[in-house]
């Protein structure tokens, strides 16, 4: 029903009749319209009948029974009605039946009647004209900021109201993400269709004319000559020109719709730049576009013209800060197996969508994450670039293996060397998980504290050192070591969830740690992080959100092995006998070669400069890891030996069989010299890594060696478990 309003009422230039009928439904009274199209001939109207004027839909006596029936019920009531007239066929009208008080006591209720114009009158009054195309509707769609939105909008203004069938296209150049505008081929533009409305309802117009179709039309023909002159075209479709027309599109049912009609095209510009075009038809019978005609459209279209260029600033804009946002965000976090890590971002507001807020986590050779959240002062464009420079800054140092607190202190002097020509400051909260000893080290540069959740359901704050934020640089930043309970969860954050501008911040991290209670290390991170947002979105004057969540466990005790050697040049030997039993057990025979030489290397140069310690380990997470070290300072480096040099070729050889190798220092004055070796993709780890069932794939270890227990040995520190 209001679908069947709609359509009656959208002409402007559509007619109100008045009638005031009694309780049988007669007609007392009528305004001259009424009696003009409505009476068969002058003064024959009063008296009749209101149903002899109703001719559908369904039965006339009962359609107007329930008019009535409301009327008696002091109700007004309106529905869509099929009227007889005297000039024309029936037309479909708005019956709208309102109770009124008169002095007439046979007086019930006054009758408004709403029928669209006569075809014939139909695009005549250029006042009408004016009015629907340049008010009202326009100037609302005016406010609108989306292009794909506004098209459609904008070809139903003129139909009805200036045309029986109208489209908007646009330069392709214009709609996509090009930076240089799109050069003609041949003088042919590129169009993009937007819409397309017409009011006889025949579905050849969407077949014909598909919406969202690429195209350019064919050379000579109103199009082209629109496009190439920036002016309005007016002409009429001759069958000789629709037919060729049709033909060069290879589009039969074009001939037929466009044969015989007015089309009417209004180029679309903006200042100098032209965006597009109207195309504007009026069908055979329908009064012809002229000069006034044209004139009114050109109004119309310079104002379209304006909205349209606005929209798509506004969208290029938008889509190019989103871009910024986006591609300075981790598109897919790395972490070890045992640990498994969820994550958020929520923009402050839907105008501005990018902001200073980033999360990282970063899986670490030997089995180690880091775990990073940050968040920079202020919001926009300006504080999403200092962002992407502060994260890219912060993921190339977790590379180079610093601690945390070194870390931060690295971030700060870049923050002060940024801020020198454009202050600015930021929080960050940098965290180092070890999945092999089960210890966190967790270094903060002015940030809020992270809530660890214990498996019992207990959580606690961990406060560390008070530093200041990055970039202000007035104390050393200093770090916290502890260990951490297998499955328990660390929640990292920015300040947008817990601080309100009308509450304490105490009030919100006392609601995050509620959140968070007993039970909620058992339940899946997804559910956790939507409840934890779940009641941010209701306050408009939030700030940028970004939330960390990782459960975290070490991993199983049979994927490392860990031995003490002494520093003798037999140490080179005693490592190769030693790593040939954990490999067997591991599924990885293939690789005892490949071990056995990068070992031998790592070894010999330990044994060069240690002075009383070195430590052998292997990792298997992910790929097989293997550790060595030492109690000296010296960090190995990579350089080109020359053809007479006996030494020096070590890591030459380790970085050619190895897939990365690498050095950190460890909690003493030593250091860790690591490699990484390809493991099969079909051994279990790699599923176990990916999360996946290891199924049968598992059965290619070797369990008759898993069952051995460990020999005795003076050297030996750590076994794997016998399980």
């Amino acid at each position: 029903m209001a679908a069947e309003m709609s359509a009656v009422l959208s002409g402007t230039s559509a007619q109100t009749l008045t009638l005031g009928i009694d309780r049988e439904g007669r007609i007392l009274q009528h305004d001259r319209g009424a009696g003009d199209i409505l009476a068969g001939r002058p003064g024959s109207l009063l008296g009749t009948n209101l149903r002899a004027l109703i001719t559908g839909p369904g039965d006339p006596e009962e359609a107007l029974s329930g008019l009535i029936e409301a009327i008696r019920a002091d109700r007004e009531s309106t529905t869509v009605l099929t009227i007889r007239t005297a000039s024309r066929a029936a037309v479909d009208a708005v019956v709208t039946i309102e109770p009124i008080r008169s002095n007439d006591p046979e007086l019930l209720a006054q009758v408004i009647l709403r029928i669209p114009p006569p075809v014939a009158e139909r695009f005549i009054d250029p006042a009408l004209m004016r009015h629907a195309l340049l008010d009202g509707a326009v100037r609302r769609i005016g406010g609108a900021l989306d292009i794909e939105q506004m098209a459609p909008e904008l070809v139903n203004i003129l139909v009805p109201h200036f045309c029986n069938s109208a489209g908007l296209l646009m330069l392709e150049s214009v709609m996509g993400d090009a930076e240089y505008p799109d050069v003609p081929r041949d003088g042919l533009h590129l169009v993009r269709r937007l819409a397309v409305a017409y009011d006889d309802g025949d579905p050849g117009w969407d077949a014909a004319f598909p919406v969202g179709e690429i195209l350019r039309y064919p050379a000579d023909t109103p199009y082209t000559r629109c496009l190439a002159s920036r002016e309005p075209v007016c002409v009429v479709m001759t069958e000789e020109a629709a037919g060729k027309l049709a033909s060069a599109w290879f589009r039969t049912p074009v001939a037929r719709l466009v044969a015989g009609t007015s089309m009417l095209l209004l180029p679309l510009l903006a200042g100098e730049s032209l965006l597009g075009f109207f195309v504007c038809v009026r069908r055979t019978g329908f009064h012809r576009f002229d000069a006034y005609d044209t004139e009114i459209g050109m109004e119309f279209a310079n104002r379209a013209g304006l909205f349209m260029d606005s929209a798509r600033r506004y969208s290029r804009e938008r889509a190019t800060a989103l871009t910024l946002q986006r591609s300075m965000l981790p598109t897919g976090l790395s972490h070890p197996a045992s640990v498994e890590v969820r994550h958020r971002y929520l923009p402050g507001s839907k105008l501005i969508e990018v902001g200073g807020d980033w999360y990282e986590s970063i899986a670490l050779p030997g089995g180690r994450v880091a775990l990073v959240v940050g968040d920079v002062a202020g919001h926009g464009v300006r504080a999403a670039v200092t962002m992407g420079r502060l994260r890219t800054a912060i993921k190339t140092l977790t590379m180079l293996e610093l601690p945390p607190a070194e870390t931060l202190q690295r971030l700060d002097d870049l923050m002060q060397e940024l801020g020198a020509l454009e202050p600015h400051f930021a929080t960050c909260v940098y965290a180092v998980f070890d999945t092999v000893d089960g210890t966190c080290e967790l270094a903060s540069a002015g940030h809020l504290p992270p809530l660890l959740v214990r498996p019992d359901g207990t959580s606690e704050f961990l406060d560390v050192s008070p530093a200041p934020p990055l970039g202000i640089g007035a104390s050393p930043i200093a770090s916290r070591t502890l260990s951490i309970e297998d499955g328990s969860l660390l929640v990292m954050y920015t300040d947008g969830l817990v601080e309100k501008r009308t509450e304490d911040i105490d009030t919100g991290l006392a609601g995050l740690q509620k959140i968070f209670g007993p039970g909620s290390p058992d339940e899946p991170l997804d559910d956790l992080c939507r409840r934890t947002l779940a009641g941010v979105y209701d306050d408009h004057q939030r700030d940028d959100i970004a939330i960390l969540i990782a459960r975290l466990r070490r991993i199983e005790p049979d994927r490392h092995v860990s031995w003490n050697l002494t520093p003798k040049l037999t140490a080179a030997r005693r490592a190769r006998s030693l790593i040939k039993r954990p490999l067997r057990q591991w599924g990885l025979t293939e690789l005892i070669p490949v071990t056995e030489l990068v070992v031998s290397e790592l070894v010999t140069n330990a044994v060069r400069y240690a002075q009383s310690k070195i430590s052998l380990r292997l990792v298997l997470e992910g790929g097989l890891f293997c550790e060595i070290l030492d109690d000296s300072a010296a960090v190995p480096r990579l350089r080109q030996a020359a053809d007479d040099e006996e030494r020096g070729r070590g890591l030459q050889v380790v970085s050619q069989i190895a897939q990365r190798w690498g050095t950190r220092r460890s909690s003493g004055t030593g250091k860790v010299v690591w490699c990484e070796l390809a493991v099969p993709p079909t051994h279990p780890s790699q599923a176990a890594r990916l999360g996946l069932p290891a199924g049968a794939e598992a059965s290619q270890a070797a369990p008759s060696q898993a069952g051995r227990a460990a020999r005795p040995d003076g050297d030996h520190v750590q076994a794997l478990n016998p399980a």
